[in-house]
Parts: structure tokens; C-alpha cells; sequence
């Protein structure tokens, strides 16, 4: 995937992950204690994937320029 098709991907599976986040915390504070492990494994992981794919497209993109 190139720097522009990158960066997409990368901001919506950030913003899903930090949606799942503000749902786990809305759950919680409505009484619920037992959640879905997707939703769980959804807020760990895709924030920190969004992040890394991000900067993997910046810095693609910075060299690209380089070149």
C-alpha cells in the first residue's frame, strides 16, 4: 500500500478503536461488567494499530518526497 492509501486506513481504524474505547467506558458506567471480548479486543488493539499504521504512512510519505 502506498503513503496516501495508508493514511485512510489508518484514521478509521484509529477513530473505530477510540469508539470502541468511549462504548467500553459508557458500558461500565451503565452497570455492565461483563463485555464482549470483540468489543475489548476492539479498544486494545485497534487505537494501536491505527497509530502505528499512521506514522508508518508518514514516514513514507516524508521519503517519498525526498527522492
Amino acid at each position: 500500500m502506498t503513503a496516501p492509501k495508508l493514511m485512510p486506513l489508518a484514521i478509521g481504524l484509529f477513530a473505530v478503536g477510540v469508539l470502541a474505547i468511549i462504548a467500553v467506558f459508557a458500558l461500565f458506567v451503565a452497570g455492565y461488567s461483563d463485555l464482549p471480548v470483540w468489543l475489548n479486543v476492539a479498544a486494545t488493539y485497534l487505537p494501536a494499530v491505527g497509530l502505528g499504521l499512521g506514522i508508518i504512512a508518514v514516514i513514507r510519505k516524508s521519503r517519498q518526497k525526498r527522492s
